[in-house]
């Protein structure tokens, strides 16, 4: 999997339009709506840590794990400097290993499609399992495959702010993957320095996310439009799944641990 050197530093400056505080907002009703306290929160794929934060600003007892240190190092920065009391760890998303149980599991912005082989996907829904309580809910999103074929395909996008400009080109590729090359060019006393960063991302259709959900024990409870109540559109970009789990795996877990 990449570091995201360079994309670590300029990520939350080119992620305005992620609406951190609505998602997170929409995350704690969702679960609401279902029933649901959201107990020990696991936030997967956490990146540079915004909605961790906010989600521990509203009390959630949160902790977050990403693979790439350097995301991470901004993370930990962050909450330190809001005073925030939060645990980050060092994973990768197919193969977690905690030291308890959760109750809830979210994993937002198109984190699922950095995964580009579908066995990867069906682990990290496997190990999101076995640490999940009984009824626990797992929320997550991903971009869909109607964004990868008719919005990323082979489109160039510019995006600016006053630390970066950001040029993002992708090239579609077999099994609705998307390879994405960015350019960042910093100013620096009138002197642009150019980083680079490249991965791929791949969608997945609705059919193959329910089927992983299943086999690792979770109820499909809804598929909803990003940060909607309603089901996803023909031309959805971003679809959010709800899924509890309802197959007692960990008291396989705890007996092996105990």
């Amino acid at each position: 999997m990449p570091s995201y050197l360079s994309f670590a530093r300029f990520y939350d400056g080119l992620m305005q339009d992620a609406c951190y505080e609505k998602r997170c907002d929409y995350i704690l009703k969702l679960a609401e709506s279902f029933g649901h306290d959201m107990g020990i929160t696991l936030d997967l794929a956490c990146g540079t840590g915004t909605l961790t934060r906010l989600l521990k600003k509203r009390g959630v007892d949160v902790f977050g794990i990403d693979y790439s240190m350097e995301m991470l190092s901004e993370a930990m920065q962050s909450a330190s400097e809001e005073g925030l009391d939060i645990l980050f760890l060092r994973q990768k998303m197919q193969s977690i290993d905690l030291y308890g149980t959760i109750n809830t599991c979210v994993c937002t912005l198109d984190s699922i499609n950095h995964l580009t082989k579908i066995e990867d996907v069906a682990k990290t829904f496997d190990r999101v399992g076995l640490f999940m309580d009984d009824d626990g809910l797992f929320i997550f999103d991903v971009n869909t495959v109607y964004k990868h074929k008719n919005v990323l395909a082979d489109n160039t996008f510019v995006y600016e702010n006053d630390s970066v400009f950001c040029v993002w080109q992708n090239t579609p590729e077999d099994d609705n993957k998307v390879k994405i090359d960015l350019d960042f060019f910093e100013e620096e006393n009138g002197v642009y320095y150019r980083s680079s960063e490249s991965f791929s991302e791949r969608a997945y259709t609705d059919d193959e996310i329910k089927k992983m959900l299943t086999d690792a024990g979770f109820e499909v409870e809804a598929v909803y439009g990003d940060l909607t109540l309603e089901s996803p559109e023909a031309d959805e970009q971003r679809a959010i799944y709800v899924a509890r789990m309802k197959k007692s795996r960990n008291k396989e877990f705890n007996e092996s641990k105990g």
